[in-house]
């Protein structure tokens, strides 16, 4: 499975912005992680190939929806009231088993996409 995450750039405290993440197959438990520089990979968010139950670590729960278009297979971030410390690398993620937290259960992983958030 072939991942292509898009979307980051330069955004002022308090903006929104939207991530999105192609895959090249569906029917896959999808994540969001992000690394911020310095810091280790962290979880921000998953959801369910059926169904589309979700997940979010504590940092971003209310503010950045994920969500799943299935017939384009495609996944989003919609994040809201960005912060300095949302400022990282964000990954998109495939092939765990449904809201898992845990990198290694990962095996398909995007080249990241930057976001910046401005004080």
């Amino acid at each position: 499975v072939q991942l292509q995450a898009s979307g980051g750039e330069l955004v002022q405290a308090g903006g929104s912005l939207r991530l999105s993440c192609s895959a090249s197959a569906r029917n896959y438990n999808m994540a969001w992680f992000r690394q911020a520089p310095g810091k280790e990979r962290e979880f921000v968010a998953a959801i369910a190939w059926r169904g589309s139950v979700t997940w979010y670590a504590d940092p971003v729960k209310g503010r950045f929806p994920i969500s799943r278009d299935n017939a384009k297979n495609m996944v989003y971030l919609q994040m809201n009231s960005l912060r300095p410390e949302d400022t990282a690398v964000y990954y998109c993620a495939a092939g765990a088993p449904p809201g898992s937290r845990w990198l290694a259960q990962y095996t398909y992983w995007g080249q990241g996409t930057l976001v910046t958030v401005s004080s």
